[in-house]
């Protein structure tokens, strides 16, 4: 009973470091990919000012994780619009934002790639 225990206790240890290595490596690839993708021109992850203390232009991706939390169709309905871009007539964030409108980004990214990020940003929600 003795030796079960430290290999118990090492093994659960072990696992919440996994994941964080795991989350470390995927918000790695992902911040690269959004970065070769032109995303970080005006979406931050946390929250926090735009130019010249305006309004940042578009919204950060903690914020746009809790707006969705909990939605089923949420990421389906965020890659579509990353790739097709949105309505400066109807945008999800009037008056938080000072970007009218995201333009459409089947030309800077790839669908399966904006799939991927949206879900990590999907995650991102704490």
């Amino acid at each position: 009973m003795s030796l079960i225990r430290p290999i118990v206790i090492a093994s659960a240890l072990s696992i919440p470091a996994t994941a964080a290595v795991a989350d470390a490596k995927l918000d790695e690839e992902m911040g690269k990919l959004a970065a070769k993708s032109g995303c970080i021109t005006c979406h931050s992850i946390s929250p926090k000012p735009g130019p010249d203390g305006l309004k940042p232009i578009g919204p950060a991706w903690e914020d746009v994780a809790r707006k969705y939390r909990g939605q089923p169709k949420a990421a389906g309905m965020l890659t579509h619009l990353v790739m097709e871009g949105t309505s400066p007539y109807n945008s999800h964030w009037k008056d938080k934002v000072s970007g009218l409108a995201m333009p459409p980004n089947a030309v800077a990214i790839k669908e399966p790639d904006a799939r991927k990020l949206v879900k990590w940003i999907l995650s991102l929600a704490k």
